[in-house]
């Protein structure tokens, strides 16, 4: 027989022998996948010769050593571990232990490892995110919601000019407060020669009830000619869609007497501070007051025109031009004295805040 028949003849005789023995797969080496070694099998000779060829046996560890064709290679030199780790260590995971044998695997049962939960560990992120570091106190860094801030502001303080009449005009609003709650403080009118002709005064509790719009609740004081009147204001103000400011209030006084006021501006940007701003505003009552020179229902329309430009923020002078009408029977008696129903008042003055 020739060499190459024999050796086909002895790798078939010992490839049966190791198929019966290893009946798992070897996945040592594979991370969480430990399996142990099968047991060691009985000795077997240490080398047999078939030929002239040499073939070193298994040794008794169950290592596989790979065979030689030169008699003088000692066979420990190329041996190979039978799970073909190359001496690697096998990773472990606590309950991923894999048994080819039934019986072992029932032997140890899969053990689970810690849960997620309980105390976070020492150097873990705080829940505010801010990892012990104390709020600035810079001055204007304070970012609270409930921090109060004031504001003073002049709409207008001008000097007007009409077919009959010249003199100085008022508006005003400040605010002392937070982002909900503010004591509101309005007012506005207009003096000639010197001398308050008309305006009113009004304290008010501003607060918050959506994103652009507030209730306010509080008192209105009537100066000028005429008896001085008090009422109780109740109303809404805040910023309507397309950028409209928006302000209605009611009034309601001693003797079943009934106001209501209705505004409305916006600010068109030419510039950054090139700014012109029209203005609306109505006046209704509900009963008569001859001494004050006002009829019932809708009493005037005040419309203006305002072009200002802001030198800073804070200081904006301005010229425009203001219509006055009043109607219904506040109308009536404007003639009645001699006066206009309709003037055209051009203006000039200065817008300011602090």
């Amino acid at each position: 027989m020739s060499r190459i028949t024999a050796l086909v003849v002895v790798l078939a005789a010992l490839a049966f022998p190791a198929v019966a023995q290893h009946k798992h797969v070897g996945m040592d080496g594979m991370p969480g996948m430990d399996m142990p070694a099968p047991a060691a099998s009985a000795p077997a000779p240490a080398s047999s010769t078939i030929g002239g060829m040499t073939m070193p046996a298994r040794a008794a560890s169950s290592a596989p050593v790979p065979m030689s064709i030169h008699d003088d290679a000692p066979p420990a030199a190329h041996a190979m571990p039978h799970d073909m780790s190359q001496g690697v260590r096998p990773g472990t995971m606590t309950g991923m232990s894999v048994h080819g044998d039934a019986a072992q695997s029932s032997a140890r049962p899969m053990a689970m490892g810690r849960m997620q939960g309980g105390p976070p560990p020492a150097d873990a992120r705080s829940p505010d995110y801010s990892d012990g570091v104390a709020p600035s106190h810079l001055p204007g860094m304070d970012m609270g919601e409930g921090a109060r801030f004031a504001l003073l502001q002049f709409d207008q303080l001008e000097a007007f000019a009409g077919r009959d009449e010249h003199g100085q005009r008022w508006e005003l609003h400040g605010w002392y407060g937070n982002d909900d709650d503010k004591l509101l403080l309005r007012s506005e009118g207009e003096g000639i020669r010197s001398r308050v002709s008309e305006g009113d005064v009004e304290a008010l509790w501003s607060h918050a009830v959506a994103a652009y719009w507030d209730t306010t609740l509080g008192a209105r004081h009537d100066l000028g000619d005429g008896p001085r009147r008090d009422w109780l204001a109740i109303g809404m103000q805040g910023l309507a869609p397309y950028w409209f400011e928006v302000e209605a209030t009611a009034y309601v006084g001693p003797s079943g007497r009934t106001a209501a006021r209705l505004r409305a501006d916006y600010e068109v940007l030419f510039t950054q501070r090139l700014i012109l701003q029209p203005e609306l505003e109505a006046n209704l009552y509900g009963r008569d007051d001859p001494r004050r020179g006002i009829g019932r229902g809708l009493s005037d329309l005040q419309f203006g025109l305002r072009l200002r430009y802001e030198i800073r923020r804070e200081i904006a002078p301005y010229v425009g031009v203001q219509w006055v009408h009043r109607m219904g029977r506040t109308a009536d008696r404007v003639r009645a004295d001699g006066g206009p129903v309709t003037d055209r008042q051009l203006v000039a003055g200065v817008r300011v805040w602090f």
